[in-house]
């Protein structure tokens, strides 16, 4: 595994840091969460983690986080701005300030952090999307655009940028010998990984540079859009070139019963691709023919084709398909979450691990009791589990 044996700390939050430890985690680092006391554990991110439970409003608590964080690699801060520096765990502690040397300064201390006038302000994923101006540019109805769940800030703008940025930075330490800090800003972040439609709408190109939902790839093209089926479901359709574009009509049109005519008389060629003129009466055509068979009827029609037509499956769907295709390392993927995996693998219990993660930092039996008697640490049988 490319990670293993990086320490890592994160502390426990919501997505966006939790998913760039899981991305670590999945690679082989050892990454062990810190939950407060009495907090419920409903993090499904992760896989492959430990956690320990310290309350870190107790200056023996503090220490133990200082000493911990100092042995570590990286450091994940999923809090708002100010909140460890509050606790005295900021990063001129561990990477020094220039004048004063740090406790760690080969740490990489990696942040989730919000942007500008709106970085001391709740917020979530969508309001992150909002202010990264791809929000205004989604598909959805013509009154307002639509968001994909909370994927693009949280996980790709937020998670995903964290740890890319842990990444280079664990490079770069490879170089100078030295840590820093990663700041992984959402709305950035998110701005960043839609660099291509973005660039598309400064460039006004028909991809996506025109009105949200005139364009080709926000639903404004009928061959790059989604269809019902008779049964109820879809399918997607994305023929965007013209050669892929003719084997789908064609298989469209010869699939069609004689007798269906919902255009009055007209009928799609591949040249209609292009003719905007035509979208409407080609949207019409192809709504209503999907409409006469099922998914399944038309995922075999097309299947073996180009013409980037494929059912949408559901999430159980895919991840049966998925569990049948092979893995190969390095790769950041779901590769321990099989279909076997079942939820207690995946939700682990505040407190978990306390002891068994005390004991590889090097703590023995008689603190970690008296930690448990102060109620500083927490967790599964702490007296009896610590091996002297």
């Amino acid at each position: 595994m490319a990670l293993a044996g990086l320490k890592v700390i994160e502390f426990a939050g919501l997505a966006p840091g939790p998913f760039a430890g899981l991305i670590l985690a999945d690679n082989g680092a050892s990454v062990i969460r810190v939950d407060r006391p009495s907090a419920a554990s409903n993090d499904v991110l992760c896989r492959g983690k430990r956690s320990i439970i310290v309350d870190s409003k107790q200056a023996n608590g503090r220490k133990l986080l200082e000493e911990m964080i100092s042995m570590a690699d990286v450091l994940i801060d999923p809090f708002r701005p100010g909140v460890l520096e509050r606790l005295g765990l900021g990063p001129e502690l561990f990477l020094g300030n220039g004048k004063r040397k740090g406790l760690n300064e080969k740490l990489i201390y990696a942040r989730i952090v919000g942007t500008g006038p709106h970085k001391d302000m709740a917020g979530h994923d969508i309001n992150y999307l909002a202010l990264s101006g791809i929000l205004a540019m989604l598909p959805g109805t013509k009154d307002k655009p639509t968001f994909p769940l909370n994927l693009m800030a949280d996980f790709a703008g937020g998670g995903v940028m964290c740890a890319v940025g842990i990444l280079l930075a664990l490079i770069d330490r490879g170089r100078t010998g030295r840590g820093q800090v990663v700041n992984a800003d959402m709305v950035s972040g998110t701005r960043y990984v839609s660099s291509f439609p973005l660039i598309q709408n400064y460039l006004s190109s028909p991809l996506i540079g025109g009105p949200r939902g005139s364009n080709l790839l926000d639903g404004g093209s009928p061959f790059y859009n989604v269809y019902t089926c008779k049964d109820g479901r879809w399918m997607s359709v994305g023929c965007l070139e013209p050669h892929f574009f003719k084997v789908f009509i064609e298989l469209f049109t010869k699939t069609m019963p004689p007798d269906f005519d919902p255009v009055c008389g007209w009928k799609p060629e591949p040249s209609t691709q292009f003719q905007r003129d035509e979208w409407p009466k080609l949207a019409e055509y192809l709504t209503k023919g999907f409409l006469m068979y099922s998914r399944d009827f038309w995922a075999d029609v097309y299947h073996g084709t180009d013409a980037c037509a494929v059912p949408i499956l559901t999430p159980k769907e895919a991840g049966e398909q998925s569990s049948n295709i092979p893995v190969t390392h390095p790769q950041v993927s779901e590769k321990n979450a099989g279909k076997h995996h079942v939820l207690k693998d995946i939700v682990i219990k505040s407190g978990t691990h306390t002891a068994e993660v005390l004991q590889e930092y090097g703590y023995d039996a008689g603190l970690v009791r008296r930690l448990t008697d102060e109620g500083v640490i927490e967790g599964e049988s702490l007296p009896t589990t610590f091996k002297l």
